[in-house]
C-alpha cells in the first residue's frame, strides 16, 4: 500500500538536502533502503542527503541527518542552516534558535536567506604527511594544493577516504588553495561517495586549516568559496583550541512536494 509523504527540498551553497518535518513522527527513520531511494537522483528526488526535523524537549527541535546512501550521518554544516531556514519557514522559530543535532547543542541565527550557525569546539587536530586531520561534528583531511580548479577530485578523494588508515569508516577530503583574499575548496564527502558542491564542516574544517598554518592566535574571519557558492567561517584561535566558531551562508528553498512510498 502506497503511503503519501510530503518534503522540501533546501540547498545551501550547491549543498542540497531532502527536509521532512517529522514532529508526527510517521516517517520510518530506520528506513534506510526508503532514505537512499528518495536521495537518488533517478530514481528519487535526490539529495546530498536527507534530514528530519523532529521535536524534542528543551530544545527549539532536533536535526536528524543522513547521508545520501540511507545511513545516520555525522554532523552536516550546510544542512544545519538548511533545517534552521526550514524551521524559520514551518513558523517553529523567528531569528534565533537552540536545537540538537547528533554532536550536540547548535545555536544559529537567520535573517532573510542567510544562516549563521555556532560549529562545535575544537581542542585538537593532527597531521597525516602534509594534510590536516580535524573533527569539525564531522572527520575531515584537508590538503592545500595547487591549480584546483582542474584537479580530479573524485578520484584523489576516493582514493584517500578509502585509504587503509582511515579504513571502513572512511573520511572526508578536502582540497584547498588560496585565491584573492580568500579561500577555494572542493571536498568529497563519504556517504555520498561524490564530489560535492559545498560542504559545511568541510568549509570549518579548511579555514581552521589555514589558521594552524598560519600560527597565529585570536580571531579569524575566513571567506570560502566553493562551487556552489560563498561561505564565510569564523573562530577564535588559541593555539590549536577553536571556539566561539561560526559557519554563514545561504540556505534556500528550492521546491516542495508530495511523493509516495510502500
Amino acid at each position: 500500500m502506497l503511503k503519501e509523504i510530503k518534503f522540501y527540498k533546501y540547498q545551501g551553497a550547491g549543498n542540497d538536502f531532502i527536509l521532512i518535518d517529522n514532529r508526527n513522527s510517521e516517517f520510518d527513520s530506520n528506513n534506510h533502503h526508503l532514505i537512499q531511494n528518495l536521495c537518488d537522483r533517478r530514481f528519487g528526488i535526490g539529495g546530498d542527503g536527507l534530514m528530519l526535523l523532529q521535536n524534542i524537549n528543551n530544545y527549539d527541535f532536533q536535526m536528524l541527518y543522513f547521508n545520501a546512501d540511507g545511513k545516520e550521518g555525522t554532523m552536516c554544516g550546510n544542512g544545519g542552516r538548511c533545517l534552521v531556514a526550514f524551521a524559520r519557514d514551518l513558523g517553529i522559530i523567528t531569528n534565533d534558535t537552540v536545537f540538537l543535532a547528533v554532536d550536540g547543542r547548535h545555536e544559529a541565527s537567520i535573517e532573510d536567506h542567510t544562516v549563521n550557525l555556532g560549529m562545535i569546539h575544537v581542542q585538537e587536530y593532527s597531521m597525516d604527511r602534509d594534510a590536516f586531520v580535524l573533527n569539525t561534528g564531522s572527520p575531515h583531511y584537508v590538503e592545500f594544493v595547487k591549480d584546483l580548479a582542474s584537479k580530479n577530485v573524485y578520484q584523489d578523494g576516493y582514493a584517500i577516504r578509502n585509504n587503509a588508515t582511515y579504513g571502513e569508516k572512511g573520511i572526508n577530503v578536502n582540497f584547498i588553495e588560496e585565491e584573492g583574499e580568500g579561500y577555494f575548496v572542493r571536498t568529497f564527502e563519504r556517504g555520498v561517495e561524490d564530489e560535492t558542491y559545498a560542504c559545511g564542516t568541510g568549509a570549518v574544517a579548511s579555514a581552521m586549516s589555514v589558521a594552524l598554518q598560519s600560527g597565529k592566535d585570536g580571531d579569524f574571519t575566513i571567506p570560502i568559496r566553493v562551487i556552489g557558492g560563498q561561505l564565510e567561517i569564523s573562530f577564535h584561535k588559541n593555539g590549536h583550541h577553536f571556539s566561539n566558531v561560526y559557519l554563514s551562508g545561504p540556505a534556500i528553498q528550492v521546491f516542495e512536494g508530495k511523493i509516495n512510498i510502500s
